[in-house]
């Protein structure tokens, strides 16, 4: 019977007599403490020591987003905006701003002076602090000795880019990136949808790159010129942009037509830019109304992105002009 084991071991004795099974002991019991935590959980370990150092870091060297507009969908850290064009371009853009930080002994130019003379003007707190302390706050980014602090980037809602490209004196023109993740690739498109009359910018949410820091300095401060929409579906915000009365054009290597037989130049177009890897995406390029294709020598297979869509911008504006 169970309890009445006989074998070596069953009955348990003490200094009480012999005991069968628990007694009504176990409760009393020691208890598990479950599952080991993982590494950066464990107080002590190297890599949760790892991983507050990275969390103290994250403030300095300010992942958020930074510009003018109403709005921003990233998150709410500061960032620092570097480089002396840049900066220059961004307070002289009224960009909203919360310090200026000026390596000590800095070579100040005419861009260095303005900036500080327009911080100063605004009440912007101005900082200096040695150059391995503007080093470690920019995280290694060439900063000419000048970064600026600014809030995170606030994108502009597609229907107010629409209507503000609907009144200018000129067709409105677009340009939106498809799955363009390089923010250098970003910050050239911008500059060149700024240098040839393009009204915004679009980009997707998601896998693709935002207006950061490096965007910025790329567009040489130029973000701060144009409206940029950001949009959670790049297709739906397309067909958006066709109801509002605009071609959609795609730049694609095999695209049905070539740039030198574009005949929408002077209509109201959106140019949509893919990666340069796989280019546009499927749903996106079956939303275009025409897709285009560069004229290159054989031995060239494909253009950068920002550089593709520097070409198309620069011959829609150049068709626009003769027209």
């Amino acid at each position: 019977m169970a309890g009445n084991s006989q074998r070596q071991g069953a009955i348990r004795k003490s200094k009480k007599g012999a005991q069968v099974g628990s007694g009504g002991q176990v409760k009393r019991a020691l208890t598990g403490k479950g599952p080991t935590p993982p590494a950066v959980e464990r107080k002590g370990h190297p890599a949760a020591r790892r991983a507050a150092s990275a969390g103290r870091r994250e403030p300095d060297k300010g992942r958020g987003r930074s510009g003018p507009g109403p709005r921003s969908r990233s998150s709410e850290a500061a960032e620092l905006l570097v480089g002396r064009n840049p900066v220059a371009e961004a307070l002289k853009a009224k960009v909203p701003a919360t310090a200026l930080y000026v390596a000590i002994g800095l070579d100040a130019d005419e861009r260095v002076t303005e900036a500080i003379k327009l911080a100063s003007n605004r009440g912007i707190s101005l900082l200096e602090i040695s150059r391995a302390e503007l080093d470690r706050k920019t995280g290694g980014l060439l900063h000419q000795g000048i970064a600026l602090q600014v809030p995170p980037f606030a994108y502009r809602e597609l229907p107010d880019v629409l209507a503000a490209a609907a009144e200018s004196t000129t067709a409105p023109l677009l340009v939106a990136l498809d799955g363009v993740t390089d923010p250098r690739n970003l910050g050239a498109v911008i500059r060149s949808a700024v240098a040839f009359g393009a009204h915004g910018v679009i980009v997707p949410e998601r896998r693709a790159a935002g207006v950061t820091a490096t965007a910025w300095r790329t567009s040489a401060g130029t973000a701060a010129r144009i409206p940029i929409a950001q949009v959670t579906n790049l297709v739906r915000a397309l067909k958006e942009c066709q109801q509002a009365g605009m071609y959609v054009v795609g730049l694609d290597a095999d695209g049905t037509t070539t740039l030198d037989d574009l005949q929408l130049a002077t209509d109201p177009i959106v140019v949509v830019v893919g990666s340069e890897g796989r280019g546009l995406s499927r749903l996106v390029g079956a939303t275009c109304d025409v897709t285009l294709s560069i004229p290159m020598a054989g031995d060239a297979e494909s253009l950068n992105a920002s550089v593709a869509a520097a070409v198309t911008l620069a011959e829609i504006a150049r068709a626009r002009r003769h027209a």
